[in-house]
Parts: structure tokens; sequence; C-alpha cells
């Protein structure tokens, strides 16, 4: 029985979809395709009907992945979003959570392809990324994008490492609960500062 093009698409967003979990889990070297194309409910041989290569599939899900991420930043307030984000629920559950602090360093090794879906995904998470509520509105743009950065790098470098510990170690807690308290103290600075400043102007 031929598949009709919206199976397709289907089947292919399927596979799409399965990767990305299996990818945050596993890293890419920790997934084969037969592994992955029987989680997703297909066979071994359809792959290539939908991918050239196993790279071309790592570059689709890091778009999909970094999506989803982009999405659930801009639906929720930063102080809630990084409480999450440096929490041990995220920490423990990588399949679910942010594919940049789960494959960032895999990503790093791999071709150009995967490289650029991980820039661009980053770009779009910087651009979706919530801002401290009360900041003024006439905050340059330059110095708004280089604290997005900078609160990025932390978030992400605090779980890369915290996971990079035994999963009961008193260290991979430290870090976070360091890390989290810091992100919060310095965005509850700036709201304060930009409510001070608001204030002045009245």
């Amino acid at each position: 029985m031929k598949v009709t093009k919206a199976q397709a698409q289907a089947n292919r967003a399927q596979i799409v979809d399965t990767a990305s979990t299996l990818f945050r889990e596993r890293g890419y070297d920790g997934v084969g395709v037969a592994d992955l194309m029987a989680a997703a409910g297909f066979t071994h041989g359809g792959f290539y009907k939908h991918f050239g290569s196993k790279a071309d599939l790592m570059a689709e899900a890091a778009s999909c992945g970094l999506a989803k991420s982009a999405d659930a930043a801009a639906e929720m307030d930063v102080l809630g979003f990084m409480s999450y984000y440096l929490s041990r629920e995220h920490r423990d559950a990588p399949g679910q959570g942010c594919t940049l602090a789960a494959l960032c360093t895999d990503a790093s090794r791999q071709p150009e392809t995967v490289k650029a879906a991980f820039a661009a995904g980053i770009e779009a998470q910087l651009a979706s990324s919530p801002s401290p509520q009360g900041q003024a509105d006439d905050t340059p743009s330059e110095q708004a994008r280089a604290r997005r950065i900078a609160l990025m790098a932390q978030a992400v470098g605090a779980m890369v490492l915290s996971r990079s510990c035994p999963d009961e170690s008193p260290l991979a807690d430290e870090i976070l609960n360091v890390c989290r308290a810091d992100v919060l103290a310095r965005l509850s600075g700036l709201r304060q500062g930009s409510s001070a400043a608001q204030a002045e102007q009245r």
C-alpha cells in the first residue's frame, strides 16, 4: 500500500520528534539509526527514505528541540523560567529538557550542518527569551542582548556541570543552587533598578 504524502510527512515528524528526545537522553553517539527507528515505530530500512544521513536527522532534530525550547521560554516569566531551568527536575530529565544543555558539547564535534542548526536555535532563543519584568523600554538592544547571552551561558553551563557529576553528588545540587540564586538575584536587581528609573522619570 502506497504511503500518502501526508502520512510520509507525519512519519518524518515522528522520527524527528523521537530523535530529538533520544539524542538529548543519550547523546548523538549513544543512539544508532536502527534503535532510533525502532523507537519511532519504523523499520531501519525506512530511514533513508526520509534522510540522507544521520547528520541530516541530527540537524533537524536539533532545530525541532531548540524551537520547542524557545517557545517554552517565551511563554514564561523570566524568574519562573530560570527557577525551573536551574532545578533538579530539569537536570534529571534531559530527554524532556533543553537541547543546548543536553547536546552543546556533542554538537561542537559534529558537521557544520549540525552546528548551523544550533547557531540558529541560539539566536531564536535569544530573540524569544523573556526580559525582566519592569525593564525600561529604552534599554539599548545591544545591552539587552549581552545580558541574555550572559544569562544563557551561565544557565546552560551550570546544567552541563551539574549533569557531569554523579546523580547523588552534593556538588551537582550545589552548582544548581549557587547559580540559581545568583541568576535570580541579578534578575531581581534589574527589575528593581528599572522600576526605580521609571519612578524618577515620572
